[in-house]
């Protein structure tokens, strides 16, 4: 009797462990960019004098704000959306109206950011328009995502957040990207270090078309009476 009983028992555990490997691990990629967004906010809070290194988030300090609290409650919250037994509860519907906003917000600040401030010099103009590219492609990806569920296409939506998402994370990769090319290098120039920025959003938006192949592979979002009723609550 004992070892029935805890048959079912492993069976039902198991896969709920298997689950949170993944936000788990999105939530340690993000960590080092969330830290890097926090020490910026704890330098603008004690009114720093400007320097050549800090001048364009000192004098801008309203986007700035925005793009840094945006980005982190993307990253964290946004995580959470990938755990199977969350998107089966409607704390994931709750959630998304802050987390796709967030990631809006992240996208259009960067991109003002981008476009109207200084850029430094170790970006160069490459960098920038790269970054315009893939802000632009972030925005983008969410407002499709946005209409998509609104039209209760939940696997349209998936796709297109999951899109939004791997480009909203992809400071953390850059931080792979980055550190074997310094350590073994030095400091790249400008052209290589727009190269290995580029890297980490190409590598984010790879991974995400295979989990996207995943998904429908398995048929995770087949057609039901489910997504009109998701659709009803989101309008």
């Amino acid at each position: 009797m004992t070892e029935a009983s805890a048959r079912p028992t492993v069976s039902r555990t198991a896969p709920s462990r298997r689950e949170w490997l993944a936000p788990v691990g999105l939530i340690l990629l993000s960590l080092v960019p969330v830290f890097a967004g926090s020490m910026r906010l704890t330098e603008l809070a004690s009114d720093p004098a400007v320097t050549a290194d800090n001048a364009r988030f000192v004098v801008f300090p309203a986007p700035v704000v925005v793009h840094i609290v945006g980005a982190t409650v993307f990253a964290l919250l946004g995580a959470l959306q990938f755990a199977p037994s969350l998107r089966r509860h409607r704390w994931h519907r709750i959630s998304g109206r802050i987390v796709a906003p967030a990631g809006l917000l992240a996208a259009l600040s960067g991109l003002w950011l981008t476009a109207f401030s200084e850029l430094p010099a170790s970006d160069g103009q490459a960098l920038a328009v790269i970054r315009l590219v893939f802000g632009t492609a972030m925005a983008a990806s969410i407002v499709v995502a946005f209409a998509a569920v609104r039209r209760g296409d939940i696997r349209r939506h998936s796709a297109w957040m999951t899109r939004g998402y791997a480009i909203g994370l992809a400071a953390g990769t850059q931080v792979f990207t980055m550190l074997p090319w310094f350590l073994l290098f030095g400091v790249p120039d400008v052209n290589v270090r727009a190269a290995l920025m580029a890297a980490g959003w190409l590598i984010n938006l790879a991974v995400a078309e295979l989990v996207i192949r995943r998904r429908d592979a398995r048929g995770m979002f087949r057609p039901s009476g489910r997504s009109a009723r998701a659709a009803a609550v989101l309008r």
